[in-house]
């Protein structure tokens, strides 16, 4: 059971992160970057004497995070039933391709849905530039923990979501993944045997193991800026979306956009199997 103002309250030390080079290119190819040695876009992720080679934007999310701190007793969290829900990251400086951050985490709301329906829990980091004290990003994620509601909390408000247009995409842009994909991507932090262990994916009710979510994110975030932005993934500003189904790693995520001006709707779907596995996307470029 939570107690509301035990877990709103919970403090989380500051996690200090330092990063390489190599883990910025090794990032990159956990997204399946590399499989066409010869494309630029590719390139300029993966090679550092490039000379455009940056650390993409979406690189945020898995750096000096506090680990999954939802399964520690205390928090009252049944956290085998909870599921990452929405995701989003704004860059206020670009990120470094190799450096110090500090990550300070704290809970932002905690929304009960009602007994049997679930809690919301509302989360926010931030990413500081050790050396120079810059704040590089925000990174706010939503989580459903299905097994946590009743416990006589606030209701509301609940985050909206962004509406996409309605009509055809403008434009599409696919990328297929690799099939040793989340092997690579797991290297960035996220060891969950989830995405790993053929035997632990099947006991989870899949066939296979699944793609890492934020894996799917850095691949539609990429894919923005390779069809839009010339390229350069360092013109990605701010990223906004909504979980909705799993991708195994092999299949091919097609993202679809609407632009208006500098702001990108979008969704992303795997082509195999017409499932939409990204909605409610919004992003801005600068």
């Amino acid at each position: 059971m939570i107690d509301y103002a035990r877990l709103k309250s919970r403090p989380f030390p500051a996690v200090e992160q330092t990063y390489t080079r190599k883990d910025t290119i090794l990032y990159a190819l956990g997204l399946g970057l590399g499989a066409d040695p010869l494309d630029p876009a590719h390139l300029r992720a993966t090679y550092e004497r490039d000379p455009g080679f940056c650390a993409l934007p979406s690189m945020v999310n898995v750096l000096a995070g506090p680990g999954f701190w939802a399964m520690e007793p205390d928090t009252g969290l049944v956290w085998q039933k909870i599921l990452h829900g929405e995701q989003s990251f704004t860059l206020h400086a670009p990120l470094p391709a190799e450096g110090t951050l500090i990550g300070n985490t704290r809970i932002v709301e905690i929304v009960d849905k009602g007994e049997g329906k679930g809690a919301l829990l509302y989360s926010e980091r931030t990413l500081t530039d050790k050396a120079t004290g810059t704040l590089i990003a925000t990174v706010e994620g939503t989580s459903f923990a299905r097994g946590n509601g009743g416990f006589s909390g606030p209701t509301g408000p609940v985050k909206s979501v962004h509406a996409l247009p309605e009509g055809d995409p403008d434009t599409i842009f696919e990328h297929k993944t690799q099939p040793g994909q989340a092997l690579i991507y797991r290297l960035s932090g996220d060891e969950n045997p989830l995405h790993a262990d053929p035997e632990v994916a099947r006991g989870a009710g899949f066939d296979r193991p699944i793609l890492h979510g934020l894996s799917t994110l850095g691949v539609a975030s990429w894919s923005i800026t390779a069809a839009l932005a010339g390229g350069d993934p360092s013109a990605l500003k701010h990223l906004q979306l909504r979980f909705t189904s799993p991708v195994y790693p092999g299949e091919t995520i097609r993202t679809e956009m609407w632009r208006s001006g500098d702001e990108i709707s979008f969704r992303a779907r795997v082509v195999e199997r017409d499932v939409v596995v990204l909605n409610n996307g919004l992003a801005r470029l600068a």
